[in-house]
């Protein structure tokens, strides 16, 4: 039993940004009824590293049931109408106006389901001049401007995960469950529509007002365009670590304590964080310097003791053994498969994690 047991949702989705609000919704105990084509989601192909399934799948389909329909066919039709009948929630990812054309028009579901809240997930909305184009993860990372400001000052570069459909899935997630707050007070449903465009430009608006205010962010690498020092700094030893400060006050302790030059808290070149990021190569040759005398064990005790924040730069390999990541273990048509824990924790609860489901035969 969880939070949302009791609830039905009828998800016709594919790939990552839908199947990932979906998950959460099952996680929360919602009956979710994932609607597939004969041949399957196509993320079930993405790879086979998951006990020889897709990771993709595997990560985002969890405590579902799969129901293989022909929505083009009236058996697949009428099977959806019969799920509608008994749904609180339907997700589709579908190219924007195809459930229309299937017979299942906005007009259609808030005439017959009034209480249904129906969330749409596509690349640039349900209008405008790029509604019908196809849009994919690392596609809206190029057009939003994304890849502009991720990677090395030589090349942009998408970011590593699936993150505009990561993102996209988890707006979709909080916008279907204010939709059910509402329903819970006013008795009606709701229409929702989440482009991933508008979620990535939501996601820019520093980098976005920034370039509006005459200050175009560069690519930086793992330095931070509007904060100084923050970046990667090498050890004697050779090994590389993080240090990010936040104020004036923590740069303060940081020339005290770490790089053994109070005096810079009071010049101006160093003073402020806007003087920092001014004067960023002598901030950071400061910096650099202090790193270089010290071992990876010294600079770490030393930015411990001086209450600096601070990061190893791991791999994957890394984050595999890390002391911090928490496991579920989730049955799989091939097994079980263990992999990160979802982050939201309630105090005294337990979840219970569904299988993966096959697809249908």
């Amino acid at each position: 039993m969880g939070p949302l047991s009791g609830l039905t949702v009828v998800a016709i989705e594919q790939a990552v940004a839908a199947p990932f609000a979906t998950s959460r919704l099952a996680d929360a105990g919602a009956r979710v009824i994932k609607i597939e084509r004969p041949e399957g989601d196509f993320a079930r192909g993405y790879d086979d590293v998951a006990n020889g399934q897709s990771s993709y799948f595997v990560w985002l389909n969890r405590g579902k049931e799969s129901v293989a329909l022909d929505l083009t066919s009236e058996a697949g039709k009428a099977a959806l109408t019969a799920l509608l009948d008994q749904a609180d929630v339907l997700v589709q990812n579908l190219k924007p106006g195809a459930l229309a054309r299937l017979g299942f028009p906005p007009e259609r579901l808030a005439a017959e389901w009034p209480r249904l809240i129906a969330c749409s997930i596509s690349g640039y909305g349900e209008d405008g001049p790029m509604a019908d184009r196809k849009a994919y993860d690392l596609l809206i990372q190029a057009e939003s401007g994304l890849c502009s400001i991720t990677g090395g000052p030589e090349e942009p570069a998408r970011v590593g995960i699936s993150v505009v459909d990561i993102a996209t899935g988890a707006t979709a997630h909080a916008a279907i469950l204010e939709a059910l707050i509402g329903r819970g007070i006013t008795g009606r449903g709701a229409a929702i529509s989440v482009s991933m465009f508008d979620v990535m430009a939501d996601w820019l608006t520093v980098p976005l007002l920034n370039h509006e205010g005459g200050r175009t962010p560069q690519r930086l690498g793992m330095a931070h365009p509007s904060i100084a020092p923050y970046g990667v700094f090498t050890t004697s030893d050779g090994v590389p670590i993080l240090m990010s400060i936040q104020s004036d006050r923590e740069f303060a302790r940081l020339a005290r304590d770490f790089i053994g030059a109070p005096e810079m808290a009071d010049d101006p070149r160093f003073a402020t964080n806007v003087a920092r990021v001014a004067n960023r190569p002598r901030t950071d040759a400061a910096v650099a310097a202090a790193f270089a005398r010290r071992s990876a064990a010294e600079a770490t005790a030393a930015l411990a003791a001086a209450d600096v924040a601070f990061a190893a730069v791991n791999d994957m390999a890394g984050l595999s053994a890390h002391p911090h990541l928490r496991r579920i273990s989730v049955d799989t048509p091939n097994g079980p498969v263990s992999y990160p824990a979802p982050a939201a924790r309630t105090l005294g609860e337990t979840r219970r994690y569904g299988p993966v489901p096959a697809l249908p035969g």
